[in-house]
């Protein structure tokens, strides 16, 4: 029978593979649309592609609690996927991105430390490796100047805003899924359009924005497997794991856009994957 750690595992690195390319295509779109529309468009399909599933399974609302819990998250939504999809659409992913998931992984894994203690020797040596993997991956062979400033401060607020969407969601309990993302998701749908009202209520007239609706649904079922690789290990584990991903949107931008990806960065994701080995046989 498969390892429910290992099952954990290898749900976390399906999310890091499906939300690096759910972040590559929302900066794709914010590059051409209001980041705030981008927001919203793909916070709704997403939502969308949630409640089916919800219906599918027959799943129940959480409690109070939960729901109390799924709200915050949707707040730390709001902000983490704003703030990286308009660092990435400056096409700064090399550093938009690897920033964001340094800091939206360092506190939740604090977090679990706290509440479940520490892992196993061979872990905490392969959450290191993955902490300076995606490190070396933000490390861009060219000097922008302002653009890299701008660049690393959105990440850095992306980054906290995906720490608290982790530490909310995790504290949900039991075993929903869908539900807890359908609330967080309405959370951000609601906030996103409260943006648009008071920063450019004229960009709703401009419609659909097909790349905005695939991001979303890729999100979305990033953070479906986040929720199952959370039920199966630990969270300080799936969040690690999982926050992987800007190797997946550097080598999209790479091959994609044609942004220039070092040799350094390539070594980056080397060091990434050693983590994720480290990370299964600890």
């Amino acid at each position: 029978m498969f390892p429910t750690d290992i099952f954990g595992i290898t749900l976390a690195v399906t999310a890091a593979l499906v939300w690096g390319s759910a972040d590559f295509t929302g900066g794709m779109a914010t590059r051409r649309h209001n980041q705030y529309l981008v927001l919203v468009l793909s916070a709704f399909s997403g939502l969308v592609m949630l409640a089916a599933a919800a219906l599918v399974w027959r799943e129940p609302f959480p409690g109070w609690m939960g729901i109390l819990w799924s709200v915050l998250a949707g707040f730390g939504g709001i902000v983490g996927i704003s703030s990286l999809y308009k660092g990435l659409s400056i096409g700064e992913s090399a550093v938009v991105a690897p920033t964001s998931a340094v800091i939206g992984a360092s506190l939740p894994v604090a977090f679990g430390i706290l509440t479940q203690g520490l892992p196993q020797t061979a872990r905490l040596i392969g959450f290191g490796l993955a902490f300076i993997g995606i490190w070396i991956v933000s490390q861009s062979s060219e000097n922008r100047g302002a653009e890299s400033r701008k660049g690393f401060l959105l990440g850095c607020l992306a980054g906290l805003g995906f720490a608290g969407f982790f530490i909310f969601i995790s504290n949900v309990g039991g075993e929903s899924v869908f539900t807890p993302l359908i609330i967080a998701r309405i959370i951000v749908v609601i906030g996103g359009l409260f943006l648009i009202r008071f920063n450019s209520p004229g960009v709703l007239r401009k419609g659909f924005n097909w790349i905005s609706i695939l991001a979303g649904v890729m999100d979305a079922a990033g953070n479906v497997f986040f929720l199952l690789a959370k039920q199966f290990t630990r969270l300080d584990m799936a969040v690690v794991i999982s926050s992987l991903y800007p190797a997946a949107t550097v080598i999209l931008a790479g091959i994609i856009l044609k942004e220039k990806i070092s040799v350094k960065q390539w070594l980056g994701v080397l060091v990434c994957l050693a983590a994720i080995i480290l990370v299964t046989i600890g």
